[in-house]
């Protein structure tokens, strides 16, 4: 969770909110709706026990509270455990939780203590990202854009193959991006001579300006959970793009859904 700061927890609903509108007009559904449909669950009326961790690079400002926040607005019963660690999974439990979220420096998880369910942020946030991505409602194509094949990136391009989609790549780490062609069937795409443009792009990178007017067409899908994002305001106004781009809470709505 290093990416994240306090500036980008700040205000989650708001945030949150403002992307939904983005994503019903694209698609015409919610993201309530389009996590439904992926995983087949209905969030009820879970108890999430949410635990700060110290270990490496110490707790992010805000982010227990906006979990807090997070798990309010989707109408479940959070908590902030009082002890961190350990202890805060002693409380969590003790607190009859049904969920717990947690997060290091390496990996930040829900774990449904009743069913046994267990996810992780980067799968859930590649699938749920790519899925938006894969609804815009103006594509007549199977053809989707993948840009960035990381831990995020590499789950979101599986879940679209899985889906059927043509899916076109691109990572400046050719490792990753052979890995990618190997294992999934993803088609390379070439930055400097494809010529190809998209109208429903997936990118998942910590980078700026990732996305150039070479790859987009107009009135474009663009979804990425990408901190900085990889879409200049500039280029996003010229082509009408639909940016959904959220720090959290869709991420975290999407591994809810999933241990259900």
């Amino acid at each position: 969770m290093a990416l994240l700061t306090p500036d980008d927890l700040y205000n989650v609903s708001r945030q949150f909110e403002k992307n939904n509108d983005i994503i019903k007009r694209a698609t015409g559904q919610g993201i309530r709706d389009i996590c439904e449909s992926v995983y087949n669950t209905k969030l009820g009326n879970e108890k999430i026990g949410i635990i700060p961790i110290t270990a490496g690079n110490g707790i992010i400002g805000n982010f227990a509270e906006s979990l807090f926040t997070i798990t309010n607005y989707l109408k479940l019963d959070g908590f902030i455990t009082n002890h961190t660690d350990v202890a805060g999974y002693y409380d969590a439990v003790n607190q009859n939780a049904d969920i717990l979220l947690m997060a290091d420096d390496y990996v930040f998880i829900a774990h449904n203590l009743r069913n046994g369910k267990i996810a992780t942020n980067h799968v859930c946030t590649g699938v749920i990202y790519a899925e938006i991505a894969s609804r815009c409602k103006y594509a007549d194509t199977k053809d989707i854009l993948v840009i960035g094949l990381g831990k995020v990136g590499y789950a979101g391009a599986s879940h679209l193959i899985k889906k059927g989609f043509n899916v076109h790549a691109y990572d400046p780490d050719n490792e990753a991006l052979n890995n990618a062609i190997k294992e999934l069937g993803v088609h390379p795409y070439d930055i400097n001579s494809n010529g190809k443009k998209f109208c429903m792009v997936f990118e998942a990178t910590p980078n700026e300006n990732t996305i150039t007017k070479d790859m987009i067409s107009e009135r474009c899908l663009v979804s990425t959970p990408g901190i900085p994002c990889g879409l200049s305001s500039e280029l996003g106004s010229d082509y009408d793009v639909d940016l959904v781009m959220e720090p959290l809470l869709i991420g975290v709505a999407s591994m809810l859904y999933s241990v259900i």
